[in-house]
């Protein structure tokens, strides 16, 4: 069955979401095909096209989004790698089942926060953290060289002067995790720094979409760092577990207060 839907707008050459994801450590694939890959996999993660559904062929997008077919296809093989949609000869290209799609891809991460994920989402991501960082910071202690520790005490300064309201200061927050996760020396925990810097950025910057931070997480930082430096592998793991779980906190209360907002 053919669904009919509006005719979407020519797509926006704006630099502009590629500018801002950036600051949180993603990094679209081209231009215009990145934007278009962009598009096409939010609109797949708000349900616009569901699993099992096909998308518009390269003919007819390329013409109502007023782009190249060499662009459209470039767009469909950024979101295929990602495991959203799969294309076969002669029955088009579908959008593949959830339980496929890569969401740990800083790009997938990054275009499910425009889509207000759901709750279990959110906990599932903390519950990743919560099993990977708690043991990457026990290891970053027996682990960690003086250069690891120079980049978390730069980026903890920056983190306190900047706060993470900024761009800056979100930047160092990234930094923080990633040298962290680096300073464990186990290259299988150093892959997922991309993934977890994304987590950690995108869920900072959404629990701030309605409202200021009502809670310093800069103390909590320099707690583990602290415990890092001294290379007291206990102390770090408990910091660590402990500010992930007042992170979660603070975001399910930010959730909590735009439901209990009046709507006009």
């Amino acid at each position: 069955m053919t669904v009919n839907r509006p005719s979407p707008a020519p797509l926006d050459r704006s630099h502009t979401a590629r500018g801002e994801a950036a600051a949180y450590g993603v990094h679209f694939q081209g231009r215009l095909h990145g934007a278009l890959a962009h598009r096409l996999g939010v609109d797949i993660l708000r349900g616009v096209y569901k699993p099992g559904e096909v998308l518009p062929n390269e003919i007819d997008s390329s013409s109502t989004l007023d782009i190249s077919r060499s662009a459209y296809r470039e767009a469909i093989r950024i979101l295929a790698a990602k495991g959203m949609v799969e294309s076969r000869p002669k029955a088009g290209t579908r959008v593949t089942a959830r339980r496929r799609w890569n969401v740990l891809d800083p790009e997938v991460l990054g275009w499910m926060f425009e889509t207000e994920p759901s709750e279990d989402f959110i906990k599932g991501l903390f519950e990743l953290r919560l099993i990977t960082e708690p043991a990457a910071a026990e290891l970053a202690a027996l682990r960690r060289t003086e250069d690891h520790l120079r980049i978390m005490d730069k980026a903890l300064d920056l983190m306190q002067s900047e706060t993470l309201a900024t761009e800056a200061g979100r930047k160092a927050d990234l930094d923080f995790h990633d040298a962290l996760m680096h300073a464990t020396h186990n290259e299988a925990l150093a892959s997922l720094s991309h993934s977890i810097g994304a987590a950690v950025a995108w869920s900072t910057r959404f629990k701030q979409r309605h409202q200021a931070l009502t809670r310093d997480p800069v103390p909590d930082h320099r707690r583990v760092f602290d415990a890092i430096k001294r290379q007291d592998a206990g102390a770090a793991r408990w910091c660590m577990e402990s500010l992930i779980r007042m992170a979660l906190e603070d975001t399910q209360r930010s959730m909590q207060t735009q439901y209990l907002e009046p709507r006009g």
